[in-house]
């Protein structure tokens, strides 16, 4: 069987198929320049799944079109091993959308994804099943856990690996530290996890996709010994580098709740006018002429009232109005003074810089001190004062 140029964009929601063929697992391949490897990869992970899902799984190879015609080679071998599918795409590249492609047409519960250049042991496979049968909605090999590591990398390789994953964290704490091993091409997931998700990956970082849009609640991970390649070329380049810090911004930016920040800062824009009117009460010389860091302790906490009462009522509103009563609006007030109480910190701090070191007028200094703690309230507010209504 071959499918050429199957799908037209390089994203797209998944959705059951309307087969009614009993198919448990489906293993998508991806593949590029992998002739040597793709016939022994097969008969591996054929004597596998045969033991623990006997004719309930598919393994689907995803080809761009290699050079070395792996998916010739592939497709010879669909005679020999019925569940095996073959797709060639053409004009189109890449590891990430290769996986998508073939989670688009699988009829499996449970979606997975392996290398094709055996430097992810099939017989991983085993423990990864394991896991999901234990109920995990994901289960990833990982290279950084007990029974985990790489064979021979260098010391440049290594710490390569590691700076992209501590990047990974800065860029997208909630979604790189979920896992250990973030980089990991090895997992499976079930389906329904993803079900009206928009995929949009880029390079070959397909975990991070799944992570950041997935509806994942029980992970699990395994470890596994990150193999040297026997046969063919590598296929890390300085692009993957560059693709992968792309993706990880371009993720950031697609998580952000922009509606929920919208009203969250329209809001934060009716704190600034009581801000500004009560420290020009309490501050300025023509008026009450207190001290500068108190009176803006004072007009700060009076905004900070202002916005939680909006915030509860209208940016959050959706969630606390499943947490009615008295007791959980007092307990994510005080959350929300705890939070703002910090970025309060945050802002006196950055107001008596600007204004006492860099000379700034008192109102510019601090409407650009409240700018920068803005993001700060928003986040940490999002985070602890209203996402712990939700369950």
């Amino acid at each position: 069987m071959t499918l050429d140029n199957l799908m037209s964009t390089p994203t797209g929601n998944l959705s059951i198929d309307s087969s009614t063929d009993n198919i448990l697992l489906s293993l998508i391949i991806p593949t590029y320049n992998e002739s040597k490897n793709i016939t022994i990869l097969v008969e591996k992970l054929t004597t596998l799944l045969e033991k623990i899902t006997p004719q309930e799984y598919e393994l689907i190879i995803v080809d761009d079109d290699s050079p070395d015609f792996t998916w010739k080679v592939a497709l010879e071998l669909t005679e020999k091993y019925p569940p095996l599918k073959v797709i060639r795409r053409i004009g189109e590249k890449g590891l990430s959308t290769a996986v998508i492609r073939g989670w688009q047409v699988a009829k499996g519960e449970i979606l997975g994804v392996i290398d094709a250049d055996l430097q992810h042991p099939p017989e991983t496979l085993l423990n990864l099943w394991a896991e999901i049968n234990k109920g995990a909605d994901l289960a990833v090999a990982s290279r950084n856990v007990e029974g985990g590591g790489v064979s021979d990398w260098s010391i440049l390789r290594r710490f390569l690996s590691r700076g992209a994953q501590t990047l990974g964290l800065i860029i997208l704490p909630e979604v790189i530290g979920r896992v250990s091993d973030p980089m990991s091409g090895y997992f499976l997931v079930r389906r329904e996890c993803l079900i009206g998700c928009n995929l949009s990956p880029l390079g070959y970082k397909i975990l991070i996709e799944v992570l950041g849009r997935g509806k994942i609640r029980w992970l699990s991970e395994v470890g596994y010994v990150f193999q040297e390649r026997q046969e063919g070329e590598s296929k890390v380049t300085k692009k993957q580098y560059v693709d992968y810090i792309h993706h990880l911004i371009r993720l950031r930016f697609s998580l952000w709740p922009i509606s929920r920040f919208l009203r969250f800062a329209i809001v934060g824009f009716s704190g600034v006018f009581i801000d500004m009117i009560f420290l020009f009460l309490l501050s300025d010389p023509s008026t009450l002429a207190l001290p500068l860091t108190r009176s803006k302790i004072i007009a700060s906490e009076l905004a900070i009232i202002n916005n939680f009462l909006w915030n509860d009522a209208w940016t959050f509103r959706d969630i606390s109005k499943k947490q009615p009563s008295k007791r959980q609006k007092i307990k994510r007030f005080i959350k929300f003074n705890i939070v703002c109480l910090a970025g309060l910190i945050i802002n006196v701090l950055l107001l008596n810089f600007f204004f006492n070191m860099l000379s700034l007028n008192r109102y510019l200094a601090n409407f650009i001190a409240i700018a920068f703690v803005t993001l700060w309230n928003f986040w940490l507010n999002l985070k602890l004062s209203w996402r712990s209504t939700e369950i």
